[in-house]
């Protein structure tokens, strides 16, 4: 049974959101309705049966708006399946690998009624001539070359396999 999801998304220069724009397209394939919007545009759930969140992990924290949205939303998130997504790593090393999902594992026990269905974390795209204050003024991050380790396959996969997860709990206990 395909169903209605709301897919938000956090971001500062727009890599979160094409990730998110690329999973609402991937659930849309599998036979869902997906509606993709900023996390600070989103005044109810009402009309969507599962919600899935995109942010950024920027110095060790989510994105201030994905943090915000779940704060406001709360009561709504806790009555449907959540599904969180994080854009991290701008190398592929294991070790930066570990270390955003450590961040990611930290941030969201900040929020302990939120038991997400499935959390992932995606490689991540920089441009250093983008950073702004006070990132700007810091020397490593100015020294590091642009990359983009955003892997569209497995973003594309993970949509797809979020079909089964984001079932509303009614429809996955009668299975």
């Amino acid at each position: 049974m395909a169903g209605n999801v709301l897919v938000v998304y956090a971001t500062r220069h727009g890599s979160t959101q094409e990730v998110a724009e690329a999973v609402a397209e991937g659930l849309r394939e599998c036979g869902w309705q997906a509606e993709c919007k900023p996390a600070k545009e989103v005044e109810t759930l009402e009309g969507h049966d599962a919600v899935v969140l995109g942010t950024a992990i920027y110095m060790f924290h989510l994105h201030k708006d994905a943090k915000r949205f779940l704060a406001r939303h709360r009561e709504a998130l806790e009555r449907r399946p959540v599904a969180i997504f994080a854009m991290g790593p701008f190398h592929d090393e294991e070790k930066e690998w570990r270390q955003v999902r450590g961040q990611l594992d930290a941030e969201l026990a900040k929020f302990p009624w939120l038991h997400p269905v499935a959390h992932e974390i995606f490689g991540g795209k920089f441009d250093p001539t983008t950073l702004r204050f006070p990132y700007k003024y810091f020397p490593p991050l100015r020294k590091m070359p642009a990359s983009d380790i955003r892997d569209w396959a497995a973003i594309r996969g993970w949509a797809r396999e979020l079909t089964e997860k984001l079932q509303p709990a009614e429809v996955a206990a009668a299975r």
